[in-house]
């Protein structure tokens, strides 16, 4: 397999700090590059930046496939849904020792793989509405 076929060793990477922060008892963060394509509370970004736990204790339904995270998270008391790119994490980290690994950012764009836009596109369509009934 020639260099430029093979898969890159980020989401791997990722996966596995994940699972050693968790065996150690040590708290996963993410560090993440934000722009259009990546669904995260913009409210806590700052410098196109965000930091955010992905503990089983502040996520529910983590995915970490080999081209996006993906969970449920609350944020101020509001549930969101988080879409990241792995290609934007800058980093992933021990909360409690800084112990982790640095990456390469590169840009997401909808060209390099087969995404249904509706992953971006989707958070105002799934507003759920409550009734006041008497």
């Amino acid at each position: 397999m020639s260099e430029s076929s093979s898969t890159s060793t980020k989401p791997y990477l990722i996966r596995a700090l994940y699972e050693w922060c968790l065996d150690n008892g040590y708290t996963p963060y993410l560090a993440i590059w934000v722009n259009e394509y990546t669904r995260v509370p913009q409210q806590f970004v700052q410098n196109d930046e965000i930091v955010l736990s992905i503990s089983q204790s502040a996520t529910k339904d983590l995915i970490i496939d080999n081209e996006w995270i993906s969970f449920h998270a609350r944020f101020g008391g509001v549930a969101q849904e988080v879409w990241v790119p792995v290609n934007h994490v800058m980093s992933i980290f021990a909360k409690e020792t800084g112990e982790g690994m640095g990456f390469e950012v590169i840009p997401y764009t909808p060209n390099e793989s087969t995404i249904n836009e509706s992953m971006i596109n989707e958070p105002n369509a799934k507003k759920k509405v409550l009734k006041l009934v008497k």
